[in-house]
């Protein structure tokens, strides 16, 4: 085994459940999030990058997860058929679909906490966690979020 490919081998170790969790914040499906992370390290082992410390390699290992998530998620049109919209639009909530309508006119970064938030039920320390961002981001994105769901409810529904 080649020195970078045992680097890669620790990174999995080390930055795996990482990777993981981040691709699956966008993609919603296991399966691509685990090819993302494939393709990560892939990106890592083809990269001849000096990294400063830990927190700089951590950050370029996310940011390239991060982008191939968004580059994946144009290619499948996964957000024209968004799980977030399948789930909710069940029979015993259709009516509520207005709402994860409106939510879906958000900017992406109110889009993914409200999911995270709402729909998979994870708490602000565990999405911040997630999407590498602050917490206190995270409270101030969902906030916003909900002041912005406010107008548009208001203004499109009439929805108080």
């Amino acid at each position: 085994m080649g020195k970078n490919q045992e680097r890669a081998a620790a990174l999995l170790e080390k930055y795996g459940n990482t990777i993981l969790r981040t691709a699956y914040s966008y993609l919603h499906n296991m399966e691509d999030a685990e090819d993302i992370l494939q393709d990560t390290l892939l990106q890592y082992l083809k990269s001849d990058s000096e990294y400063n410390n830990e927190e700089h390699e951590k950050a370029w290992l996310l940011r390239v997860a991060i982008n191939l998530s968004k580059n994946k998620i144009k290619y499948n049109k996964i957000r024209e058929t968004d799980e977030l919209m399948e789930g909710l639009v069940s029979e015993e909530k259709e009516e509520l679909s207005f709402v994860w309508e409106a939510v879906k006119s958000l900017p992406e970064k109110y889009v993914e906490v409200v999911h995270l938030y709402y729909q998979e039920g994870y708490s602000t320390v565990d999405i911040s966690n997630i999407l590498q961002r602050k917490e206190s981001t995270v409270r101030s994105d969902l906030k916003r979020a909900r002041e912005k769901l406010k107008t548009i409810l208001k203004e499109e529904y009439d929805f108080e």
